[in-house]
């Protein structure tokens, strides 16, 4: 039986499969890596992917290996181990449980905005799982403290349920329409109070630059703030559909005497909505921003610049991990 060719160690799966240059192509790349269903894959198929991976990086390719078998195997990989640090990341924090979670929590924010006990206990929930997955999706390998890390989840969560409440009593003597929308705009705001609180580290100290090889030539405070920027954009818009068309819907179908007949479906229907909106919303919305953004050395700290011309005095452009 002839044995299949060899293939070459010349693939490059640092990068992703697609062209990240082009909006289609990093869309492509982030529909593999939200796919739910990498969450439901054992550990020995995850330390396999890994073997696979970093033999191949190493120049050692198996046997019978195909180019297919090698990508999703750099796929699987990505989906559970950090960038920066290789370590495993938690699971519910990684990108393919952003669906799963994000359905299931969004869902029951837009059901049950009308109490204040029930608003309370979202935006804590809610909150509580941005943390995880603001803190497993870091840029950099610098390890945070737990005194730093429950400082920037207490200040997140306070004002996530701070904006949520107060939101909420403008709200009162408004059409119940403009309530629905109060967990999206207590989401959004809080987006920009929890990734940066989460991933302060980054701006006080700095992440990873590197020249298009990989090299690293030092830790930028200016690229952390452009790759926590993009970051915050990117969340707020995954939240634009799953969080302003159900309520668009429920609110219709609430008026029709389905619902009034059969009031236990109001959550399942709110959250399949919601869960249909992320399913193409989060790869979308990841997809705005290359995951290895770059930016010019010139605007870089004037002492990371100096840094890097001693190195290269011709380099033009830095390369950084954004985070997720």
């Amino acid at each position: 039986q002839k044995m299949p060719p060899t293939l070459p160690a010349t693939i490059n799966i640092r990068e992703p499969r697609w062209d990240q240059s082009t909006f289609q192509g990093r869309a492509k790349h982030f529909f593999m890596v939200t796919d739910p269903r990498n969450l439901l894959l054992s550990g020995a198929t995850l330390e396999e992917a890994r073997r696979v991976v970093e033999d191949y990086r190493a120049g050692t390719v198996h046997p019978g290996l195909t180019e297919d078998q090698l990508w999703r195997a750099k796929y699987i990989y990505d989906s559970a181990f950090h960038p920066d640090t290789g370590e495993k990341m938690i699971l519910v924090g990684r990108m393919s449980a952003q669906v799963p979670m994000n359905m299931t929590i969004t869902g029951c924010m837009l059901t049950f905005y009308r109490t204040t006990p029930a608003v309370l206990f979202w935006q804590w929930v809610n909150q509580s799982f941005n943390a995880i997955v603001n803190y497993t999706n870091r840029s950099g390998d610098a390890p945070i403290t737990p005194s730093q890390l429950g400082t920037a989840y207490v200040s997140a969560t306070t004002g996530a349920v701070v904006t949520a409440l107060g939101l909420k009593s403008l709200t009162k003597h408004l059409p119940a329409i403009v309530g629905r929308f109060v967990p999206f705009a207590a989401v959004a705001a809080a987006n920009c109070i929890n990734i940066p609180l989460m991933r302060q580290r980054e701006l006080k100290l700095g992440i990873p630059v590197t020249d298009e090889n990989a090299n690293r030539l030092g830790e930028s405070t200016a690229a952390a703030q452009k790759a926590i920027f993009q970051v915050v954009v990117s969340r707020i818009g995954m939240a634009v559909p799953a969080m302003a068309i159900p309520p668009v819907i429920m609110n219709m179908l609430e008026k029709r005497a389905f619902l009034k007949r059969y009031p236990y479906l109001n959550a399942p229907l709110q959250v399949g909505l919601v869960g249909l909106c992320l399913v193409f919303a989060t790869p979308l919305c990841c997809a705005l921003f290359p995951q290895k953004s770059s930016m010019p050395v010139s605007s870089l700290e004037p002492e990371v610049q100096d840094q890097i011309r001693k190195k290269d005095p011709w380099l033009e452009t830095v390369y950084f991990n954004k985070g997720l």
